[in-house]
């Protein structure tokens, strides 16, 4: 038996009798690393994760290279750290649709459930095969969508991953309104003429803000 080993049986019976509720972050941290780093004491990596990232929400958060950056973060424990956040998000996503999404009233209401209470800016791409069912919806940006090459591809490289026939993008606008601005008009082109080569069709581009949402193809918007 280790000399951590004891401890180790303590912190995981104390979760298991009392709850998360009953640790610190930095012990909730020490007990997910547990399963990373099997024989090393995780208690210093756990503080020096909230020294370096400040809250538990942003340790999740953080990029994989970030994480190992921090001593004693390895790839696995980095990687355990982002499937945990990953995880979460997945749990917390709507139910998806069981109707092929052929409209963008269907496409609106599923986003405004999906990003109700998003704080920060994000972008999602809802992969459908040729009669609408839904193959996949996925983070493909975080922060600013802003018209980058780097998003683009990442939209172009999660359809042809996903065999997408059609996609459509939604993101929102955490201190605004649901009206599409220039430049998400404008990305809106730039994707759609990324795709189109590909016999990839963009139907769609749903815009939520505070419970509501703008459709750009309902709106007028030629996407074709």
């Amino acid at each position: 038996m280790g000399v951590h080993d004891g401890h180790r049986a303590r912190m995981k019976e104390r979760f298991l009798e009392q709850g998360l509720g009953s640790l610190a972050d930095h012990e909730v941290l020490e007990l997910v690393l547990y399963y990373a780093i099997p024989r090393r004491n995780t208690n210093e990596t756990a503080h020096l994760l909230l020294e370096r990232f400040g809250t538990l929400k942003n340790v999740l958060a953080a990029d994989i290279r970030e994480l190992q950056e921090v001593p004693g973060v390895g790839k696995n424990a980095a990687a355990l750290l982002k499937l945990l956040r990953a995880v979460i998000d997945r749990a917390d996503m709507p139910a998806p649709p069981r109707e092929p999404i052929r409209t963008g009233e269907q496409a609106g209401a599923y986003f405004v459930q999906l990003l109700n209470g998003e704080q920060h800016e994000v972008l999602y791409l809802m992969c459908l095969d040729g009669k609408g069912k839904l193959l996949s919806c996925q983070t493909a940006a975080k922060g600013g969508v802003n018209v980058t090459a780097v998003s683009v591809r990442q939209v172009v490289d999660l359809a042809l991953r996903s065999g997408a026939t059609a996609v459509v993008l939604a993101h929102n606008h955490p201190s605004g309104v649901a009206l599409p601005s220039r430049a998400d008009q404008f990305m809106t082109r730039q994707v759609a003429d990324a795709l189109r080569p590909l016999g990839i069709h963009l139907l769609d581009h749903i815009v939520v803000a505070d419970g509501d949402y703008v459709s750009m193809a309902d709106s007028g918007m030629d996407l074709s």
